[in-house]
């Protein structure tokens, strides 16, 4: 035997044995909610194709779900209560529990270790061991409970419906440390936190006017902004309420839904002042920031959810209309920004389109499809 096979042969045995794993990494790796059968398709973001499905998990007709620090995991927040661990790589369930009533998103710590569960029923926030999934903390707050985010620090924030308030869980020392941030306003419906995890953004419902809360303040307050915003307008019927979970911070500006009107708002950051609007085909629900681009892609409310708008940040101007098909639910952008993948219910279709041709390159067939989640957000607070 030669000195190269003999060394082949050494490094071969020194490498521990994988014949139990796959062979597969995840960084290409996405899943998309099937909302009306309860399950998630596998898909492979290169290949623009479904590889598996996984079945089983209960109620997913508002679901939302988030990433461990390695792509490995999936953690999906049903409506039904159920909290899922997704193998990725085994395209199989690790663990489920059924931790509430009624459930309306999540989020991971920045370390990975806790992942906490906004509930409506019976309420508050269970936050739980993200490799066993038993609970470590019930934290009830005659609420139902909203925008709940992941802040640097192993610390969770959400603002709670009901009594109109803004919460932060502290989960860096031996012991929680619950602190309540102040009064926002009636009934927030959203929130979101930038991407430098400084400003926590809360959208109002019951009451004219927005929301941001400075994480980086030695005493973060509540400070509300856009009050006058509409009072002289009537409002529409709002058939689906916006969702701040798209990145709405762009170009030093925030960029927001008009509830119950047809425009975006946009807001100078650190000012917190008005400075466009921009009149769109519907109501928003949707506004998502194109990586590495100075455009936003908005998708609307039914009954004219058939069509995605695409919005230059620099002119506030639509620059390109594009018709999917019925029912356009969600967008997900590649992370490099080059392809956005759009659900598109009412087709049970997921669509793929260059961002710089605005044409579409796939399509891929999905049941009712609505969350399109890929493993990049794994890297990314607030997701």
């Amino acid at each position: 035997m030669n000195l190269f096979r003999a060394f082949a042969l050494i490094t071969f045995l020194a490498v521990p044995a994988m014949a139990a794993d796959p062979c597969c990494a995840t960084g290409d790796l996405g899943l998309v909610v099937e909302r009306t059968t309860g399950t998630l398709l596998v898909v492979d973001r290169s290949d623009h194709a479904s590889i598996a499905k996984i079945t089983g998990l209960g109620d997913l007709s508002h679901a939302s779900l988030t990433y461990s620090p390695d792509e490995r995991f999936a953690y999906v927040f049903g409506r039904d209560g159920g909290l899922t661990k997704v193998d990725m790589l085994t395209h199989s369930i690790a663990a489920r529990v059924i931790q509430a009533g009624n459930s309306i998103g999540g989020a991971i710590s920045d370390d990975g270790k806790l992942v906490a569960v906004s509930n409506y029923e019976p309420g508050g926030i269970r936050v739980f061991d993200a490799q066993s999934l038993e609970m470590v903390a019930d934290i009830p707050m005659n609420s139902k409970t909203i925008g709940l985010v992941d802040a640097p620090g192993r610390r969770f924030l959400w603002v709670t419906w009901d009594t109109g308030e803004a919460w932060m869980a502290d989960f860096s020392g031996p012991k929680m440390v619950l602190t309540k941030l102040g009064d926002i306003g009636e009934n927030p419906y959203d929130a979101v936190i930038s991407g430098d995890g400084r400003t926590y953004l809360i959208g109002l419902f019951g009451e004219k006017g927005v929301v941001a809360i400075d994480l980086w303040a030695d005493q973060p307050k509540p400070v509300r902004f856009l009050q006058d915003y509409g009072k002289t307008e009537d409002d529409l019927p709002v058939y689906k309420m916006p969702h701040l979970q798209g990145w709405a911070f762009t170009d030093g500006q925030l960029v927001l839904p008009a509830v119950g009107q047809h425009e975006l708002l946009w807001v100078n950051r650190e000012a917190l002042k008005e400075i466009a609007r921009t009149p769109v085909h519907g109501q928003p629900v949707f506004i998502i920031a194109q990586p590495a681009s100075p455009y936003v892609w908005v998708n609307f409310a039914m009954p004219l959810n058939d069509t995605v708008q695409v919005v230059d940040t620099r002119t506030h101007k639509v620059v390109k209309t594009l018709t999917p098909g019925p029912g356009v639910l969600h967008m997900e952008f590649a992370p490099r920004g080059a392809e956005v993948w759009i659900s598109v219910r009412d087709a049970n279709k997921v669509a793929v389109y260059d961002t710089h041709s605005f044409e579409k390159t796939n399509e891929i067939a999905a049941q009712s499809p609505s969350g399109i989640f890929f493993t990049a957000r794994a890297h990314r607070n607030g997701l």
